[in-house]
């Protein structure tokens, strides 16, 4: 991954927080860091699904009743 280029953004003045400032910085440090946080992303987020799958849940599962005020 390639660290990202630092750019003026529209409607802040240039100004960058203290926050920013280290996250550019620890981003800039630690590169691998992007990388790891995407191959997290895909793992958790980015799976394939099996439609047949899902779609036989969907046919077996019960209606759940709601709650009763009795």
């Amino acid at each position: 991954m390639k660290p990202r280029k630092e750019t003026y953004r529209v409607g802040h003045g240039g100004y960058v927080s203290e926050y920013e400032q280290f996250l550019n910085s620890y981003i800039a440090a630690h590169p691998h860091t992007e990388e790891n946080q995407l191959r997290g992303w895909y793992i958790w987020w980015d799976h394939k699904a099996n439609l047949a799958e899902l779609d036989k849940e969907r046919r077996d599962s019960v209606p759940v009743r709601p709650y009763s005020y009795e």
